[in-house]
């Protein structure tokens, strides 16, 4: 799709924005994200791109309307690894999402959040969808269906405006149904583990995935030493050989392969975990986080743990495209 308008909130170090506009397509009008180390990584790739910073203060009808409204939101309060408080955990920030869709009313949104959000909080999401005029699909993959050498469980949703058609109009007194629908479509690659499982079909809530999601937010990755004892933080990474990986070899083996990059040292000179190494995990481009100016270890570590892997966002993106399309009967709106 050309000329799509992407207003992005929550957005971290874009992996979501990145399988947004690599399946749409689409330029990005604003972000929105107050961590500072986030904001640093965003002003360095879209130094032209305004951060409206924190969207719990934003006053939306203030802000350039978009076509499409995308997010990762806080997963603290749905993780397995939190005290799984849901909607009573302060950092709950879907209402103030839900109030922005109501004013900027966006054709299609997007989000991804922890698989665990299905059994927790996510009954509120879809009744709000729903009265905001929305149709929602949603599936739940890991990454290493994709090829990633690491699950990471993420639940993706797309709503789509029962209006979407009317392109640039605005929508008043829509009211929709929130279609009830989860695994994915039989002829996915990679995601057809998930059919039957996670939120079934004819339910009138969310159903329970198959057993609490192993990942939480920031996941987890196996810290595999060099044999040698050598390592490197920098930016070029030195690479690993494969007899170092030991058990974990052909997963690495086949994340090179998808990548078109060899693994980056798990540990740098002090055997700490290496960002460049888990920004390989993640599948982004080599310095996408780690050649930031600015950002310490620490920070780039937060900033790579809760981001979503763009090439696992972009499959179930692509799912979600297919069967709204089978639902409605037509074509996403370009």
């Amino acid at each position: 799709m050309t000329g799509l308008r992407i207003g992005s909130v929550c957005t971290g170090y874009g992996g979501l924005d990145i399988a947004v506009r690599q399946v749409l397509g689409g330029e990005l009008a604003w972000v929105a994200d107050n961590d500072p180390g986030a904001a640093r990584i965003l002003a360095h790739h879209h130094p032209g791109v305004p951060n409206l910073g924190d969207i719990t203060t934003t006053d939306w009808h203030d802000v350039e309307p978009v076509d499409v409204y995308i997010g990762g939101y806080p997963c603290q309060p749905f993780s397995t690894a939190g005290k799984r408080k849901g909607t009573e955990d302060a950092r709950h920030i879907w209402p103030f999402i839900a109030r922005a869709l109501g004013v900027l009313r966006p054709r299609y949104a997007i989000f991804e959040n922890v698989a665990n959000h299905l059994r927790l909080g996510f009954d509120t999401v879809l009744c709000d969808l729903a009265d905001l005029g929305f149709n929602v699909e949603w599936c739940v993959v890991r990454a290493d269906e994709v090829g990633a050498p690491h699950q990471r469980r993420r639940l993706v949703f797309l709503a789509t405006a029962a209006d979407a058609s009317r392109t640039g109009q605005q929508r008043q007194g829509v009211r929709g149904r929130a279609s009830q629908r989860g695994g994915a479509a039989a002829d996915a690659p990679y995601l057809g583990h998930e059919r039957g499982g996670g939120a079934r079909r004819g339910r009138s809530g969310p159903a329970h995935g198959r057993g609490a999601a192993a990942d939480a937010c920031g996941g987890h990755v196996a810290e595999q030493p060099h044999p040698d004892g050598r390592g490197s933080d920098q930016a070029e990474p030195a690479f690993d050989d494969g007899a170092a990986w030991g058990k974990y070899a052909p997963a690495v083996a086949r994340w090179e392969a998808v990548t078109g990059r060899r693994a980056p040292w798990a540990t740098d000179d002090r055997g700490r975990l290496n960002p460049v190494f888990v920004e390989w995990v993640m599948g982004l481009d080599t310095g996408h986080v780690t050649a930031v100016t600015g950002l310490t270890r620490t920070a780039q570590l937060k900033a790579l743990g809760n981001g979503v892997v763009p090439l696992q966002a972009a499959a179930a993106l692509r799912v979600l495209l297919d069967r709204a399309h089978t639902t409605s009967g037509r074509g996403v709106a370009a």
